[in-house]
């Protein structure tokens, strides 16, 4: 859930920088904005990757038998 938080504060604060750049004609504020906003996407999409790996993590177990093979519950 951090993971979450920290992406929209990236995206927040980039959008606001890019907004504070083209109001000022500042092109290098501008590029600055949409570059947070990008890592507040990659920081995002990483966070659902998590997420599901944790999810998916969860759902398997190693099964009693003398084989030990894996078991998901998934099916």
């Amino acid at each position: 859930m951090a993971d979450k938080f920290d992406a929209a504060k990236d995206k927040v604060a980039g959008k606001v920088k890019e907004s504070v750049g083209k109001a000022t004609d500042d092109h290098s504020k501008v590029f600055e904005g949409k570059l947070e906003q990008a890592k507040g996407a990659a920081k995002d999409k990483l966070a659902d990757a998590k997420a599901h790996l944790e999810e998916d993590a969860s759902d398997v177990h190693t099964d009693d038998t003398e084989g030990g093979t894996y078991v998901s519950h998934k099916e």
